[in-house]
């Protein structure tokens, strides 16, 4: 009796893998160090044509402002024309601060950076130094005047200079807060033209007549008391007001104005509101 063989299935076994599993490897960059990324972040900002071009507009702004404050002897109206013009050709460019005050006031209210703000600063400074060097070769290339012309009144062509503090004592705390008041009304004029979206043209007449009310607010306080009102530091170094025999100058004319603006700021900040349109 023939027997069948049992069928054997055999099953095979799961073929091996021919090669082991691929690991993957996961690269973790760690983030740069503080040092390094604050350098990095000056070198962009230097680099940045931009930044540069700017700061030849403040150069240029604060010149012009300055070299109208001199020659006008600080009359508002002028002021007020020359600072129009100035942010309708400028603006654009920088924004035309032309004062470290107005710059403080921004660099506070978080509108610039500190960087730029420093940039603007010096910039703003050395073109009123400027103003100050030209203005001053042109006076020393003038005739001289005779002494029969100084006999019927006529005097040699001078500067338009601030007036002494320090033939003032006791009255400096008025000066101080004369300035402090028509920097306050000058930064709320800025602030407003900062948030301005109807076009360059108000936002320069917002300025030129911020800059108008300022002063025009400032210079009768401080003729009250035979001082003169000049409502930004830059212009302040054209115009000799600083003596570092006297302290109360840098606070007058610096210190004032930089507080004065920034609470022209604040104040428009807290009126409109950081998110208004």
């Amino acid at each position: 009796m023939a027997t069948k063989k049992a069928a054997t299935t055999t099953k095979k076994a799961p073929a091996k893998k021919s090669a082991a599993a691929k690991t993957t490897k996961t690269t973790v960059t760690t983030a740069p160090a503080a040092a390094n990324t604050f350098s990095g972040h000056i070198q962009a900002s230097v680099r940045s044509t931009a930044l540069w071009r700017a700061l030849g507009a403040e150069v240029v702004g604060t010149f012009l402002l300055a070299g109208v404050v001199i020659a006008g002897q600080g009359q508002p109206i002028f002021v007020l024309f020359a600072l129009v013009g100035i942010v309708l050709t400028l603006g654009a460019i920088s924004g035309s601060h032309v004062n470290p005050a107005i710059t403080i006031g921004a660099l506070v209210t978080r509108r610039i950076g500190w960087l730029r703000a420093i940039g603007y600063i010096l910039a703003q400074c050395l073109g009123a130094a400027l103003a100050y060097v030209v203005l001053n070769a042109f006076i020393g290339g003038a005739n001289a005047v005779s002494a029969q012309a100084q006999a019927y009144g006529q005097q040699a062509p001078t500067l338009f200079v601030a007036a002494d503090v320090a033939k003032l004592a006791g009255k400096e705390w008025f000066i101080f807060f004369s300035e402090l008041t028509g920097a306050a009304i000058l930064g709320l004029a800025y602030a407003n033209a900062s948030r301005l979206v109807r076009g360059r043209l108000a936002g320069a007449f917002t300025i030129g007549l911020g800059i108008f009310t300022a002063l025009m607010v400032a210079v009768s306080a401080a003729s009250y008391v035979g001082a003169t009102a000049v409502l930004n530091p830059a212009v302040a170094i054209a115009l000799h007001a600083y003596s570092w025999a006297n302290l109360w100058p840098f606070a007058i004319y610096a210190i004032a104005p930089a507080i004065g603006a920034v609470v022209g700021f604040v104040v428009y900040d807290l009126l409109k509101g950081k998110d208004a349109a």
